[in-house]
């Protein structure tokens, strides 16, 4: 098998003697699209920032094609980049901006004509934008600056951390497409933290989910919150906003954390089998490109599931968003984080 671009290795990291990322193995490939989901403070910026050799773990190690690299180390300092979910852009024109990685890295051959093409891949024209001083840029703007400042060192590895959050559409696009690019144009490792699920799924070769600093799977999971309380009968669960009841086994704590393989819910649901059935509305249908699979995204008060399908049953079922469905699962299906 070939060598893995990046192997975690035993990684712990705290601050303010709180743990916030403990992952005992993980290996990510070359020239891969690598997604990572999970809500906010489950670690998904710390893993970022640690592997774009920003900051060194508390314990454990980040090995790099094979050898143990930290902070500005020379073998991957000129390799990898990171886009954080807020850039910071200098008190510089947007040219000055763009070109300042260029410029510490020595890199001063047609430096103007590199960064009008790294506007371009964000769809900026350089004419327009490049004496723009960066206080004048939209948000959406910015980000796509920020962006083509990682773009024109044509890096080996780019990190992005929600770069498609609190942005307008067009520029939502424009950056996804640019990225991609990227991968396509010159062979670049994506590692993409999003909220963005359907984007994910459509574009990455593998996903994973990241919970309370742990890794949990594959990104596959309804991930549901408590508090749990009993319902009588043994039963234990929690009333939603509209009055329907979720209905887990006893938790071990009340504010446990319950996760369902996406596999593990049933839609359209039916009373059968001791199964919970809910009911929600279909909001997205995304086709996987790993497996080829359709992730359907389903809201019960509020609250997201989402349910792997085939085009067969799709199809058979009429599903479409917009579509009110019922959908079920077993409470023995849960298990507790």
């Amino acid at each position: 098998m070939p060598e893995p671009l990046y192997d975690f290795r035993n990684l712990v990291h705290v601050y303010r003697g709180q743990t916030v990322l403990n992952i005992d193995r993980l290996e990510l490939p070359r020239g891969g699209i690598v997604g990572v989901i999970g809500p906010n403070g489950s670690g998904k910026s710390t893993l970022l920032r640690l592997a774009g050799f920003v900051e060194r773990p508390t314990a454990g190690e980040v090995r790099f094609e094979g050898r143990p690299a930290g902070p500005f180390a020379p073998e991957v300092r000129n390799r990898v980049t990171l886009l954080p979910q807020e850039p910071f852009l200098m008190k510089r024109t947007v040219l000055n901006n763009v070109a300042f990685g260029l410029r510490i890295r020595k890199r001063r051959a047609q430096v103007a004509e590199r960064v009008d093409q790294a506007l371009s891949y964000v769809g900026l024209e350089g004419r327009e934008f490049a004496e723009r001083p960066a206080y004048a840029l939209s948000g959406g703007e910015a980000q796509r600056v920020a962006l083509a400042a990682r773009l024109v060192l044509r890096p080996d590895v780019l990190l992005l951390d929600e770069p498609t959050a609190s942005i307008d559409a067009l520029s939502a696009q424009l950056i996804k497409d640019a990225v991609l690019n990227a991968r396509s144009a010159w062979g670049t490792t994506l590692i993409i933290a999003s909220h963005d699920w359907q984007w994910l799924y459509g574009i990455c070769d593998s996903v994973f989910h990241l919970l309370k600093g742990r890794i949990l799977g594959t990104g596959r999971e309804n991930v549901l919150y408590g508090p749990w309380a009993p319902l009588g009968d043994g039963r234990w669960g929690k009333r939603l906003a509209d009055g329907q009841v979720l209905c887990v086994p006893e938790p071990p704590a009340s504010a446990a954390a319950a996760v369902i393989e996406q596999a593990g819910i049933v839609l359209p649901g039916a009373d059968a089998d001791g199964r919970v059935v809910l009911s929600g509305v279909v909001t997205r249908l995304a086709l996987e490109k790993a497996s080829g699979a359709i992730v359907a995204s389903v809201l019960v008060a509020g609250l997201p599931f989402t349910a792997t399908l085939t085009e067969a049953q799709v199809r058979r079922h009429g599903l479409y968003p917009g579509l009110t469905v019922r959908l079920g699962y077993r409470s023995d299906s849960v298990k507790w984080m």
